[in-house]
């Protein structure tokens, strides 16, 4: 496989982070690393079609795996000024639209994206419970028809880490639009 840019992350500790939320909280990574044993930070956007093809399969991800120890963290780290649909107002209206089921957080500096080296939306980094990354890239190896899907990369390392073993595939290309960068 491609190597992806944010590989480096692989079995390290990922970036801390605390970003205020779409339903008015802040959200501390090292929080929710106390209470499951395994995080996905997603790197996603309101505009991306990538992301809009990926939603119901996060959602779903979400709710299978929800009762067995994990959750999802939405982040948007585009720039609103270049995708006025990204700003935070817009996100809390796309978060109602589109039921998520998953918090979703405004990085409006940018910094959690270029400490983990997003590159893509969606682009996902699976952490367990001692903030370790055990995964990260692509959801699955099928963007538009999920029917046709071989491959679940985040849910088989999901299933992995909440095992405790290790995951096969530690990471594939993440395909998408890309992350939208202040000048």
């Amino acid at each position: 496989m491609v190597a992806n840019k944010a590989d480096s992350l692989l079995g390290n500790y990922a970036p801390d982070f605390e970003l205020p939320g779409v339903d008015g909280q802040v959200h501390h990574l090292a929080r929710y690393l106390e209470q499951y044993q395994a995080v996905g930070v997603l790197f996603m956007c309101n505009h991306c079609p990538y992301v809009r093809a990926y939603l119901e399969r996060l959602k779903q991800i979400q709710t299978d795996f929800a009762d067995r120890g994990f959750t999802l963290i939405g982040i948007n780290s585009n720039d609103p000024n270049k995708f006025p649909e990204d700003s935070f107002e817009n996100m809390k209206a796309f978060t109602a639209e589109m039921g998520l089921n998953f918090p979703y957080l405004w990085d409006s500096n940018q910094d959690v994206a270029r400490a983990f080296e997003a590159q893509k939306t969606p682009e996902v980094f699976l952490l367990d419970s001692s903030g370790i990354v055990h995964y990260c890239g692509a959801i699955d190896d099928n963007t538009q028809q999920p029917e046709a899907v071989k491959v679940n990369y985040l849910r088989d390392a999901i299933a992995a880490v909440l095992q405790q073993e290790t995951v096969a595939t530690t990471s594939a290309p993440a395909i998408g639009c890309t992350v939208k960068w202040r000048n």
